[in-house]
């Protein structure tokens, strides 16, 4: 076991756990996910899943971890999603908002009370986008007239890829550019590695920065929320980020290790089971 990780695990309350290439890669379930979150519970300690794909609501999570064995519910989960509504309550309550995004995406946005359409209207006052597996062209078009507008350009989050089974496909971050191209705009981020996602998802769960650990395979989003948000963060080379990545980039995590699985190793050393 490294040293290090055990100094890191010691005494944390809450694990923020990234999902695409941490605890699976498109439906498959890596095999150390099982086991690493039945340490956690063993150890007495609170996980939320902290993801910034915002292509499903919670329910739909919840019923994809169940299809994998993963028993979880609502209150397990915090989004890109929640942290827009967070800042949409905060600063546009009550616009009209043109949801670029699923059609999961758009009833989690009508559930928590936003005004919400996905057609072209005179009285829209924002575009928010999210990671789009429903992307058609229409949309595109839509996006392109309201932001020569002018309207507020908010997006769930800045990822360019979401890893899949056979590799990857473009992701919010690679359409913002896209967009930019046509428009000349990018939008405001609001996901990882914005801070206000993790420190939203500490209030949760009613647990400090002391306390609590970030742990994901992305670089730039994951471990630069957990730098950003003062919190632990661990890096794990079983999505994106390579060794070569890390060793090129800036922002570095407390540790990398290659897979959740030397988690569990640690945490049932430090809890004696």
């Amino acid at each position: 076991m490294k040293p290090l990780l055990f100094d890191i695990l010691r005494d944390k309350k809450l694990y923020l756990l990234d999902m695409d290439g941490t605890l699976y890669l498109g439906d498959r379930l890596f095999p150390a996910t099982p086991p690493f979150l039945d340490a956690l519970r063993a150890a007495g300690a609170r996980y939320l899943f902290l993801t910034n794909n915002s292509s499903r609501g919670t329910g739909s999570y919840v019923q994809k971890l169940g299809r994998m064995g993963i028993s979880a519910c609502e209150e397990d989960f915090f989004t890109s999603t929640d942290a827009a509504c967070a800042y949409l309550r905060a600063n546009y309550n009550g616009v009209k908002i043109y949801a670029l995004g699923t059609e999961s995406f758009r009833r989690h946005l009508k559930q928590e009370g936003f005004p919400v359409t996905d057609r072209l209207e005179d009285d829209i006052d924002c575009l928010l986008m999210g990671y789009d597996t429903e992307l058609t062209y229409q949309k595109l078009i839509d996006a392109s007239i309201l932001l020569g507008r002018g309207v507020t350009y908010l997006a769930t989050n800045p990822d360019w890829v979401c890893p899949t089974a056979f590799g990857y496909v473009p992701d919010c971050g690679a359409m913002a550019q896209a967009l930019e191209h046509a428009t000349g705009r990018l939008p405001l981020f609001l996901g990882k590695p914005q801070p206000e996602i993790a420190l939203l998802a500490m209030e949760k769960a009613g647990a400090s920065p002391e306390e609590t650990v970030l742990v994901g395979d992305r670089i730039y989003t994951d471990i630069a929320c957990g730098r950003r948000a003062g919190i632990a963060s661990i890096l794990v080379f079983s999505g994106e980020t390579t060794r070569e990545i890390l060793l090129e980039s800036d922002i570095r995590p407390d540790i990398a290790i290659e897979d959740v699985s030397e988690i569990t190793a640690a945490l049932r050393a430090i809890s004696g089971f």
